[in-house]
Parts: structure tokens; sequence; C-alpha cells
């Protein structure tokens, strides 16, 4: 049979069983796009994570005793310049400031505005004071609601009141990590938190050579047990932890709806209609073998199967990165504290999609070849009577 033939007939029998196959078409669709939803929102979340951790420093150190974290003394800064092979050693404070009006927390951030010159010149503070702050975009947006639109008055322990003036808002587009934070001069915010100036919440440096990193955190081990010395790649590991089980969670849940999906194709083409019968009954009497029989309806379900896969996935593209996945998304980051009202950027990985592609069709047309198989094997004059 020529191929321009063979193409014919295939869409004249979509056409002509468009009511079964308009069904399936649309269950299938639906189930990849809630595969494809989740896919696209773990993949983007993880892919922004992953980039905001690319410029965090290689180590931290923090006091810990007795499964509790204390500040340490700033002191050890200078022990740390010791070490051969330590770069870029910045002392750091944070911690949580109540705002009373919402019953919510505020993360504080207290940083050397003098090492971070180059951070500050790319957000056009190069004159920042210290007593201005840097704040994220959904804190600036709560304290408009109070009428705080150029400063806000914070609470020290010791019952007095420091104005600090809002220098610098961040944008909307770095929300998922920035939605709830203050950014203040370290001095200033160990004020507001209660810190006493000789300590720090934990000290950050970095260790350029790799083959270093060894050996520089059993040196730090050695020089106080109390050390709880903590690396970049074990932050990594923990978001890639919390984003695969919650991604996979949520996959198993709809890998059991594909199972359900394809038990119902299965069911559908087992009870077969008489039309069918006699359809596939017309090719036997005309001369087609049962093999020819088995390529038409594959060839069939095979369409309707890679439409759906390419619908599926568009709609979720759109739901995902046009919509910004309403509800869904707040699945992945949760928002007990301050509402985190971020966005998602498409970042797609293409093998996992192909993956995907290949389970589906493979299971979607070992479902449909069976029961044709069985059918087309039947004597085409008991089908006709």
């Amino acid at each position: 049979m020529k191929s321009s033939v063979f193409i014919n007939l295939i869409f004249l029998l979509l056409h002509k069983q468009k009511t079964k196959y308009i069904s399936i078409f649309i269950l299938a669709t639906l189930t990849i796009f809630l595969l494809s939803t989740v896919i696209f929102i773990k993949s983007s979340l993880q892919n922004e994570i992953l980039k905001t951790l690319e410029s965090h420093n290689d180590f931290i150190i923090q006091r810990e005793f007795g499964g509790r974290i204390f500040d340490i003394e700033n002191q050890l800064e200078d022990k740390l310049r010791n070490i051969y092979g330590v770069k870029n050693i910045t002392k750091r404070v944070y911690g949580r400031y109540k705002f009373l009006s919402e019953d919510v927390y505020f993360t504080i951030i207290g940083v050397d505005f003098s090492n971070l010159n180059k951070e500050l010149k790319n957000l056009g503070l190069q004159n920042i004071s210290n007593d201005e702050m840097i704040v994220g975009f959904e804190v600036d947006n709560l304290l408009k609601k109070y009428k705080y639109t150029n400063y806000y008055d914070f609470f020290l322990p010791n019952k007095e009141i420091k104005k600090v003036k809002i220098a610098k808002v961040l944008e909307k587009e770095s929300n998922i990590i920035s939605s709830d934070i203050i950014i203040l001069d370290i001095n200033l915010a160990r004020d507001i938190l209660g810190i006493n100036r000789d300590f720090s919440t934990n000290i950050a440096f970095d260790v350029p050579n790799e083959l270093e990193r060894t050996n520089i955190k059993q040196k730090l081990q050695r020089l106080d047990l109390d050390l709880n010395i903590i690396q970049k790649e074990d932050i990594l590991k923990k978001y890639e932890t919390i984003f695969n089980y919650k991604g996979g969670v949520f996959l198993i849940l709809y890998l059991v709806v594909l199972f359900a999906f394809i038990m119902i194709l299965y069911q559908r083409y087992s009870q077969v209609s008489i039309n069918e019968r006699k359809q596939i009954a017309i090719f036997k009497a005309i001369g087609y073998s049962v093999r020819d029989i088995i390529k038409i309806k594959m060839s069939e379900n095979f369409v309707v199967a890679f439409v759906s896969y390419l619908f599926g996935v568009l709609l979720a593209y759109f739901f995902v990165f046009i919509l910004n996945a309403p509800i869904l998304k707040n699945i992945f980051i949760d928002f007990s504290n301050i509402k985190n009202d971020f966005i998602i950027y498409p970042y797609i990985e293409f093998s996992t999609f192909v993956t995907l592609f290949l389970f589906f069709m493979v299971l979607f047309l070992s479902s449909v070849l069976i029961p044709v198989w069985k059918i087309s094997a039947i004597n085409p004059y008991e089908s006709l009577r």
C-alpha cells in the first residue's frame, strides 16, 4: 500500500470514529497535562535555587552545642585567616523579627556593606548608609499597607525604637528567595536582634581549591569541636531532597492516574463494538493480513497518543510559565509566614520529557495491541454474521 493511501486511510478511520477517539484524547491530554505541570514546576524552581546557590560561600561555620545553635565569636575570624587556602571570610548575622501588625516574621540578614561593593553597585546602591536597609518585594507591600512607605521603626530589645530608611526594594523576580528578607548593616542587625557586637550568627568563607576543602574541614574540626561546618554541597543536597520528595509524591499520584487511564483504555478496546468488529472483518475479507490490521490500528492510536502528548505538554507549559501555575506552585514553596508570590521562569529538562513520551507511548500502544490482535485473529465470516 502506498504511503499516501495508507495515511488517508488512517485519517479516514479517525474521522469515522471521532466520538470514541475524542474521549480518549481528552483523558490522555489531561493525564499528560498533570504530569508535565509537576515536572515543569519542579525543574524550574530547582534550577532557580541551584543558580542562587552557585554564588553561595563554600563553607559556613556555626557554634553548636547540645544540638542547639549559638552565636559564634568574631575572634574566630582571625584564626581562619591563618589557615592557608581560606578566602573571602565574611561574618553574618541573621534572625527573625516579628511584625506585630500581621503576626508574621521578617527574616533579618546583617552583612558588612563595605564587603559588598560589587553587589551593591549592581543594585544602584553605591552610597548606602549603615542606617538604611534593602527589603524584599513582599516586605515592602506589607509595610506600605501600614503606611510605612520610606522607612520602618524597629523595636529594639532594650525597648528603644530605631528608625531605618528603605534604600532599595528587591524586584519581584527575586521573590523565590527574597520575599520576606530585610538586609541591614551587620551592627544594626545585631542591635535589632539583640546579639552582642562581639558575636555573629555564623562565619562564611571560600576555599577556591577544591582539593584543599576536605583538609581544611578537618583542620576546623580540630580547631574547635563545637563547630558545625556546613559545605555548600550539603545545602544543595538538602534542597534536592526536598524537591525530589515533593515532586516524587505527586508524580507517584499522577502515575497512578496514568495507569488507571491505561486500564480504562484496555477495557475499552477489549469490548470492541459490533461496527469495529465488522470493520476489522472487512479488512480481512478483502485480503488484509493480521499484521496489516494491527499496523493500521496501531497507527490510528499512535496519532491520537502523539497529539494528546503534544497538547498536554503545551497546555502545561502555558499553565506554568504563562499563567504562573496558580495554586499548584505553592505545593513546592511554602508561604506559612509571608505570602510568596514568586515568578516561575521557563526551564525545560528535555531528557525528562523524552522519557515521559516513551513511557506514555509504550503503555498507550501496549494497551491497544493485545485486544486488537485478539479481534483480528477471529474468523471474518463469524464477525460479519
